[in-house]
This record gives structure tokens, sequence and C-alpha cells, in this order.
């Protein structure tokens, strides 16, 4: 048997991180036995559903590389299947025409409340004629579901867990103005296309039991079902803005690298040894469910933060540089042959100190700006008279020699010697004249990005 595992979304908001995650280890899920994933756009609430959030979840998933293996699926699109099967579970029997009126149902709730019960329906309809029913009220169909006995789950990461069935009443499949409901409609979609294992959020476990009435009524072989953890704030509360991005694309926003991200949302919740760093091709080796704890996983920015640094290092030089060009255009710095030049020159040593692509944007930024630069107060504060007096001194001795990295660290030596000072007394005015800060890779790869006539252009600004 193939494994088939799906992510299925509801188009109604934002892809947040829990549901990243989600897509993520039915993905690896699939990748690590040979499988298929693929993708189904949930969009049976059509007045909450937006062709705009249809358009992040694609994007989002696109740039996490999480890749499926078929055209995606859109629920309404078979909604005439999920019809199908619910007047098939009527014409044997199997469910019923409930003609309950709201007002009805609005009481049956309020008195259920009023008796400390749980508001279920009461099967008033369950077998009774439906020639009894009251004159304008279109029907909804409903489950006729066993009341004795429970239903057994054996989950792949919560282990068993046992529901009774008279704790659940007999649910609406199709509405009464003739459209099926979710619940319904996952069941039949997850049979028809082969569906083997359903992973999703431990939110739907009581959808489960429900649904796993279906399957039986139908007669279909059930999925394995995996519920894996919400994602908790650090403080353990549900995950909000108010603890920072949750969205995947406001994430890609800030800065972070789709690969940190994905390695960072594996770990949450998911174990192998020691095992922190891991690749795409890692990942889909090592996963398996048994990995999976059963406790709520807490997001840590600062490890995530962490953990892009790691990979910014990793990541290729020439990828860096166009991320980090169309973050400054995003900022209004023009970005010219010249300056892009300089930043993939400098990239090695620009994205040792950064943790995110916004911090190594801003720090690229100097490259790309004209004299006379905007200085830091720290900067403005290092060029006073005596460093500007001697910056104009140096100007001849870096006249003189090649811009490669030993010619420049001899001459700046041999410079600091003859002034008195030390190395650092004058490499830190003289990067202030450069960059406008404090802070950039070393002096001499600093030189060599900007190069001869752009390094003197910028002290001549500054020099007395």
């Amino acid at each position: 048997m193939k494994v088939r595992t799906r992510f299925a979304p509801s188009p109604t908001g934002l892809l947040h991180i829990g549901g990243a995650r989600t897509a993520l280890f039915n993905y690896l899920f699939a990748r690590h036995h040979g499988g298929e994933f693929v993708l189904r756009i949930e969009d049976t609430d059509r007045a909450r559903s937006t062709r705009e959030a249809v358009q992040v979840i694609l994007d989002g998933l696109d740039w996490l590389g999480l890749k499926p293996d078929e055209p995606t699926v859109f629920q309404t699109s078979r909604e005439a299947r999920h019809i199908e099967v619910a007047m098939q579970l009527l014409a044997e029997g199997k469910a019923y025409r409930c003609f309950c009126t709201p007002e009805e149902l609005q009481t049956m709730r309020e008195q259920a409340i009023a008796e400390k019960r749980p508001p279920r329906y009461d099967g008033r309809w369950r077998d009774r004629n439906a020639l009894e029913a009251p004159e304008g009220v279109k029907p909804a169909i409903r489950l006729k579901a066993p009341r004795e006995g429970e239903v057994v789950l054996k989950d792949l990461v919560q282990g068993e867990v046992r529901v009774k069935n008279a704790e659940m009443d007999d649910m609406i499949i199709l509405r009464s103005d003739g459209t099926p409901t979710y619940l319904h409609a996952v069941v039949v979609d997850d049979h028809d296309m082969g569906i083997t294992h359903v992973i999703r959020g431990d939110d739907h476990l009581t959808n489960t039991f429900r649904q796993i009435q279906i399957y039986d009524a139908m007669g279909w072989e059930k999925p394995e079902f995996a519920h894996i953890p919400l994602i908790h704030g650090a403080d353990g509360a549900k995950l909000s803005k108010r603890h920072g991005a949750v969205s995947i694309l406001e994430f890609r926003e800030q800065g972070f690298l789709p690969e940190a991200l994905c390695n960072y949302l594996l770990r949450l919740g998911w174990g192998h040894g020691d095992a922190e760093f891991l690749n795409r091709d890692e990942q889909i080796q090592l996963f398996t469910l048994e990995g999976v704890g059963r406790a709520a996983s807490r997001m840590d920015y600062a490890k995530l933060t962490h953990l892009n640094g790691m990979w910014l290092r990793q990541a290729d030089d020439a990828r860096l540089c166009r991320d980090v060009v169309e973050r400054l255009a995003k900022a209004e710095v023009t970005v010219g042959t010249a300056a892009m030049q300089r930043i993939l020159l400098l990239m090695p040593g620009l994205k040792e100190r950064a943790k995110t692509l916004d911090e190594l944007a801003a720090s690229s930024a100097f490259l790309a700006r004209e004299v006379p630069l905007v200085f830091e107060p720290k900067a403005e504060a290092l060029l006073n008279l005596e460093a500007k007096e001697m910056l104009a001194r140096l100007i001849p001795v870096l006249e003189a020699i090649n811009f490669e990295s030993e010619a420049i660290d001899v001459a700046l030596r041999a410079f600091a010697e003859a002034e008195g000072r030390k190395l650092g007394q004058v490499a830190q005015p003289l990067r202030a004249s450069l960059t406008g800060s404090t802070m950039s890779p070393g002096i001499d790869a600093t030189l060599i990005a900007l190069g001869k006539d752009e390094t003197l252009k910028r002290i001549r600004a500054v020099a007395t």
C-alpha cells in the first residue's frame, strides 16, 4: 500500500505556523515512506473562503518547499459526490431527514444548558415518519449514529482513545439548503483520494470520532490517524499576534529563511536524539511519527532566530545577495551593478554577523549608498577633528597600494605604528567613514569590497 497524506487547510485566513507544521509533517511522512503528498483546499465555508486566502496558502507552501504531488483539489468541486454519498446513506436507512426548525434547535440547546447537559440534538426525527413534517420546512439530513458501544481510536501519536457513542448525537451531513457539511465532505474526500494517513492537529480529535461513524456506515476502510499537539506561545497560552509573527508569510517578510523555519518547526514537537540542524534530505530520512510528543509545544522566537543565523551562514552567497537587493529596493535604497558586486564580494563577512535577512540587508545598505553618508550617532562620535586629520594622512598611503588583503593589512599596521596608535584606533574611524556605522566585516574585506576609488571617495568626504 502506497502511503498518501494530505494537507487540507480552510482558506478563511492566513496560513499560520501550526498549519505549516502540519503540512511539513505530512510531507515528510509521505517522503519518508516513498509515498505521495497532496493538497486539498477545504472551501466549504463559502461565506468566509476567499481567493486571496487560497493564494496565501499556495504561496506559503511554495516558499517552504512543500510541493504537492498532484494538482490542488478544491472541496467545493466535489460537492456532487458528497451529496451522492449522503443520499446513499439515506437510502440505506443509515441517515434520516430532520425537519427541526432553527427555533426548535435553539430551544433544545437552551434547555440542555439550563439542565447542565451537553447541548446535543435529541434525535426527535430519528425514527419519525417524514409525513409528519411541518409545511415549508426544508429538512437537513443527519447520520443515524450508533447509540450503543463506543468508538475506539488507535491514534499514532495520542495512543488509544475511546469515546462512548452515547456521548455523540446524530450529526448533520447535508444542511437544509442541500450543501454538505465539512465533517461529511472530509470523509468522502479522504476515502476517494486514497488517503492512508490523516495527520492533523489534536484540535480535530473530537471530529475524528464523528467521522469514523461515517466510515463505518459506508463500510469503508479507515485511514490511520495521528493527532499532533498544538503550538502555544512561550507563556503556554494559545499562540497569537501578541507573541510575535504567527503567519508563514510574516516570517518571510521578517527575514527568516524557509529552510530555517522548516528545521525549527520540525524540532517543535518532534525529536531524534540530539539532532538539531537538519537539511531536507536528513529530515525525510529521519522523520517518523514515533518521534512526535503528546504535549503542546512552545514557540521560542529566540531559538528560531538563532537557528536562522546558522542557516544564513550556510546559505549560498549569490542567493543571499539577491534577497538583500530585493529588501533594499523595498526600503528605497537603489542598488546598481557596482553596489551589487560589492554586496556579493562582502557577503561572506556580512552573513557571519546577521541572524535574519532584514539584519543582513541593513548591514549591507552602506555598500549601495552615495556620499555624503548618513552617520549613526556612535560613528559620528568617532569622527572627531583628530580622527578626520588622521584619515587625511591615510589617503596617500591607500592611494599607493594595491587593494588586496595582505597589502591593505600591512599598510594599515605600518600607518598605525607611524601614528603611534593601535590598529583599532585607526580601523574604527576608518570603518565609520566608509560605512556610516561602527560595525562591518573585517576592515580589509570592507575596503576590498568598496574598491580603491569608492574607498578614497568616502574618506575624502569626511577627512579634514
